[in-house]
């Protein structure tokens, strides 16, 4: 039992790790809290590095205490914008993030219906929750190849740089793009017309353009 325990732990500490950098998290916590409704956006990276968040960006979206529906014109229009900024789909298109006003990570059937339907087409792509009270989830889903998925650990990387808060730029970013609707129906968490709008499948094309590939 022993010798299981020491494997187990072994083959955890190989796995992949979700990092945010000190400004990254900052914002995330503070755009928690600012109101009491599930707040979501993409998760943006380095190029060398696609597993650290560098920074959190919301798209046009309306939610409750237990959903968020995105904007699929807004969505289409930040993967626009992130690509005339000389990103990568792969550096804003693959991390999901979003919050849960109470104290449970741990997604919802909803949620999971939504990271397979939105997500599923992707190579890869990470789930990421954080709770209230701090408690965060997080699970790294491969799609190709040898498919596989697995729950990683989330942690703050203090090695790179904090470039401080900016409370007025994040509240302009909040009020412009978040819409609460409490009277929404409850124990929901998607992005609600993806089925009639699959911008990760349109966005399949604007990558492979990237890559000088044809589908």
């Amino acid at each position: 039992m022993k010798n299981y325990r020491k494997t187990l732990t072994q083959q955890q500490s190989r796995l992949p790790q979700l990092r945010f950098s000190p400004t990254a998290w900052a914002k995330l916590l503070y755009l928690r809290d600012y109101g009491n409704t599930e707040v979501g956006g993409f998760g943006i990276t380095t190029e060398d590095d696609l597993l650290l968040v560098q920074d959190l960006q919301l798209v046009e979206q309306t939610c409750s205490l237990a959903h968020v529906t995105f904007d699929d014109a807004a969505v289409a229009n930040f993967f626009d914008d992130q690509v005339d900024a000389g990103l990568r789909p792969e550096q804003f298109g693959r991390i999901w993030i979003h919050t849960h006003p109470g104290n449970c990570p741990l997604p919802s059937q909803t949620d999971e219906e939504t990271f397979d339907r939105v997500f599923g087409r992707s190579d890869w792509a990470v789930m990421f929750i954080l709770a209230r009270t701090g408690r965060t989830y997080a699970r790294l889903k491969f799609n190709v190849g040898p498919t596989a998925e697995y729950e990683i650990s989330v942690k703050r990387d203090y090695s790179q740089t904090f470039a401080g808060c900016d409370p007025e730029r994040w509240d302009d970013e909040y009020l412009t793009h978040v819409h609460p609707q409490q009277n929404r129906r409850l124990f929901q968490s998607e992005f609600e017309r993806a089925a009639d709008f699959d911008w990760e499948e349109d966005w399949l094309f604007a990558e492979y353009e990237l890559k000088g590939e044809q589908i």
